[in-house]
């Protein structure tokens, strides 16, 4: 099935800009690999199609199929299979070249643009200096179908409503084509990313780019939607096997289902449970939970958890699932009695799935030199749920470890910076980096989404979406997270509910106790884990790049050998048969 859509406050004598460059490249946006999974510029690799014959995938470079932004220390032939994806160049390029209304002897290049976490994205140039951008999901990419029809529909329906969104050509939500894959072409937005704009560290842009991210935020979040999950074409959900989606005024498009990722994930895609579209708010609060209850009662075993830096927390022990559950059945006990009595909070609205700043696109206005957001890109697995639900700060904005940033005093530099020798200098501009886009995000949303703002500083909405988030992802072998929060809702029941009901749940003093000495242990373990990133050099999944991968590996063994040294003979087994860069099984955990 393939669908082609019609056309349609620092001094300008010293910018912050040549303190970063005076201290070893800090900047706002870190570019080190410890904190993501990289997506890298236009490649150097281009396929003059012209001069081509048609042909099968096995006639291109493994470069068009393989993931070569990077290596994986832990499960490395793991990972890169399940981002190969071979596909049918010539077919595809027919097919992206019909959809902008050309022929393909109209593309003289065919080259791989960027690589992320779930897709492959291909920049195709015409003769005549056309671009057009092609992006086709990874094989692990969840829910296949879903992910690509939802994505299209909620560029479409946002693009519509005047947000700078890039236009979609046409797209299959099916790999049933002659490409064989599933694809999505759009337009390529031309400018440059917020990451670099930021990078360079002058201040009136971060300023002015953090405002606008928060009013588009606010119109985005001004539509009101009549039910929960994600965004469909109507004819994309008949397509799949009747209309069981809540068809919108603009009977275009309707709410189906919950496209994110953790309502999918492994086996959890076999599951006959609700996913919506979420008729209530209710509904909404327990549709994850209730789909994780569901995946453990069908397929879960007692497991080690899966995060390895943790085990020795637990004394190498695998976990009961009947413990997630018992947990998972206090939450749904709970929940219904935490929701927000402002009704406003109750409805259904639309947030981006992952506003980073790599998603940003901006350019220079040529009139007065401002920066512009001219693109935001990325709204694969984009939900609808009860604004309680989805009030917070972007994951890249927050910085709630820091005293400063959490009692939102603004973010200063020392007043004799000029005077501070190198660590002292760098020292003060990470504080300030970080504190800079956590102050000013907030103080936007308070003045231009006072929507946003009245459930992100509701403690209610704040707490009960984090309980929701904790019972709804999927279990690998820890429960500890989901079980801290229960016992803080037990500790603010009072507080959160004005005490009009008694607390459903309860816990013995000593499972309390428990409770948070094991905490206490797991807190320690993130950070020496977090101190093990930054030695080695890695990010998540101990992802490295290309030209780290070797040294990255020798440095990691080398940090097992050293703490293996300090530990008690009795112990150094268990912590070599568990050491978190050394491959592993993880189908217990699918």
């Amino acid at each position: 099935m393939q669908h082609f859509l019609p056309h349609a406050k620092l001094s300008n004598k010293f910018p912050l800009s040549r303190l970063i460059s005076s201290s070893r490249g800090l900047c706002l946006v870190s570019a080190h690999p410890s904190r993501s999974i990289l997506e890298f510029s236009r490649s150097s690799r281009q396929w003059p199609l012209s001069q081509r014959a048609l042909s099968s995938p096995s006639k291109y470079p493994d470069d068009l199929f393989n993931y070569n932004s990077g290596r994986w220390l832990a499960n490395d032939k793991l990972r890169l299979a399940e981002r190969r994806r071979e596909f049918e160049v010539e077919e595809l390029c027919q097919l992206a070249a019909q959809s902008v209304g050309r022929k393909s002897q109209d593309i003289n290049r065919f080259e791989k643009l960027a690589e992320g976490g779930f897709n492959r994205t291909f920049l195709i140039t015409m003769h005549d200096g056309f671009e057009m951008v092609a992006r086709i999901p990874y094989p692990i990419t969840v829910p296949k179908f879903y992910a690509v029809a939802s994505e299209v529909a909620t560029m479409d329906f946002l693009r519509f409503s005047g947000l700078p969104i890039p236009e979609i050509y046409g797209y299959s939500p099916s790999a049933d084509n002659a490409a064989k894959t599933e694809y999505i072409f759009m337009e390529f937005v031309k400018g440059t990313r917020l990451t670099d704009v930021w990078m360079a560290g002058e201040i009136p842009d971060v300023l002015s780019s953090l405002r606008q991210i928060v009013e588009l935020e606010s119109r985005i979040m001004s539509v009101r939607f009549p039910a929960g999950g994600s965004l469909y074409y109507t004819k994309d959900l008949e397509e799949m096997g009747g209309n069981n989606g809540v068809t919108l005024e603009d009977e275009r498009f309707s709410v189906g289902p919950d496209a994110r990722i953790q309502m999918w994930s492994g086996r959890r895609s076999q599951l006959d449970v609700d996913r919506g579209p979420y008729r209530s708010p209710e509904v909404a609060l327990v549709a994850a939970a209730v789909k994780e209850r569901v995946y453990l009662e069908h397929f879960a075993q007692p497991v080690l958890p899966f995060r390895r830096e943790r085990r020795q927390s637990y004394d190498f022990e695998k976990q009961s699932p009947a413990d997630h559950i018992e947990n998972l059945d206090r939450y749904l006990r709970i929940a219904p009695l935490l929701m927000p009595q402002n009704p406003v909070l109750h409805h259904f609205r639309m947030r981006h799935p992952d506003l980073h700043p790599s998603n940003v696109i901006v350019s220079r206005s040529e009139k007065s030199n401002e920066l512009i957001i001219t693109g935001l890109l990325d709204w694969q697995h984009a939900s609808i749920l009860p604004l309680f639900l989805s009030a917070e700060m972007p994951e890249r904005f927050q910085n709630y470890d820091d005293s400063i940033s959490q009692a939102l005093i603004p973010p200063l530099l020392p007043e004799n910076i000029q005077e501070l020798d190198k660590p002292e200098l760098t020292h003060a501009l990470t504080l300030y980096i970080k504190r800079l886009p956590h102050f000013h995000y907030i103080k936007n949303m308070e003045k231009h989404n006072k929507l946003h703002y009245e459930a992100f500083s509701d403690p209610l909405s704040m707490f009960i979406g984090r309980l929701c988030h904790q019972a709804g992802v999927p279990w690998q072998g820890e429960t500890h997270d989901l079980k801290a929060a229960l016992t803080e809702a037990t500790e603010r029941w009072e507080e959160l509910t004005g005490g009009d009901v008694p607390c459903p749940i309860a816990f013995e003093p000593e499972d309390l106790h428990k409770t948070k000495e094991l905490g206490e242990r797991l807190r320690l373990a993130d950070e020496d884990f977090e101190a093990y990133q930054d030695m080695i050099g890695i990010g998540a999944q101990t992802w490295s790049l290309n030209e780290d991968y070797s040294k990255g590996k020798k440095m990691a063994e080398l940090l097992k050998l050293q703490t293996m040294m300090q530990l008690p003979k009795e112990m150094q087994d268990s912590f070599e048969a568990n050491w978190f860069c050394d491959d592993m099984d993880e189908t217990p955990y699918t």
